[in-house]
């Protein structure tokens, strides 16, 4: 009868009394080990039609998106989102100008946020306002190009991000970042147009 190792993790092994069996000894050893180690998938999807029942504690990595998941008895967590490099977001039009109050170019990267896939932002921008009543330039969107797929929101995200208060009686406006990949601001009017607004610091969750 076969034994199982002296770690608790129930991988078996067969006794001098078993009988022969060169399959069954290594089928025993990569079925009892295979479960323990990173199991690496194309896809979620293809993960999904191969494990049809896991187990927690089990670990995946994700080759399209470059993200290493552990269940944890009920679903798929995020334990690391891999190297997420920034990317510069192209402004949406030429009133907008990047590296606002010296802060930097107006960044964002996926990251790892508590267990789920977020967006991290960074940088500033700087703004002129070509409307004397206070309206953003392009009715408020700042990039030209939307964010990729896998960048987006499955739902509408409202953040707060901070602005100048020159020439603003406000310190924060509104950002939305909308299920297909467009980021908007909101707050400015007559009495409140900041000469820059702010993203270090800013998250959201995917």
């Amino acid at each position: 009868m076969p034994l199982t190792d002296s770690y608790g993790q129930g991988i078996q092994y067969p006794t001098l009394t078993d009988k022969p069996n060169a399959q069954t000894l290594g089928q025993g050893i990569v079925d009892g080990l295979t479960p323990k180690v990173v199991m690496t998938y194309a896809s979620a999807i293809v993960r999904g039609a191969t494990i049809k029942k896991p187990t927690a504690g089990m670990l995946t990595w994700l080759k399209d998106v470059g993200r290493l998941e552990v269940y944890d008895g009920s679903g798929w967590a995020v334990v690391t989102a891999g190297t997420s490099t920034w990317k510069t977001i192209d402004l949406a039009t030429s009133e907008y100008s990047h590296n606002g109050n010296s802060q930097g170019t107006f960044q964002y990267r996926l990251i790892n946020l508590f267990g789920e896939m977020g967006l991290m932002f960074r940088g500033g921008i700087g703004v002129t306002y070509p409307y004397p009543n206070g309206s953003l330039p392009g009715n408020g969107r700042l990039n030209a190009s939307a964010l990729p797929v896998g960048a987006r929101p499955s739902t509408l995200r409202t953040v707060v991000v901070p602005c100048s208060d020159t020439s603003s009686n406000r310190i924060t406006l509104k950002m939305d970042i909308t299920t297909d990949g467009i980021l908007k601001l909101f707050g400015t009017q007559a009495d409140s147009k900041p000469p820059w607004v702010g993203f270090n610091g800013v998250f959201c969750s995917l």
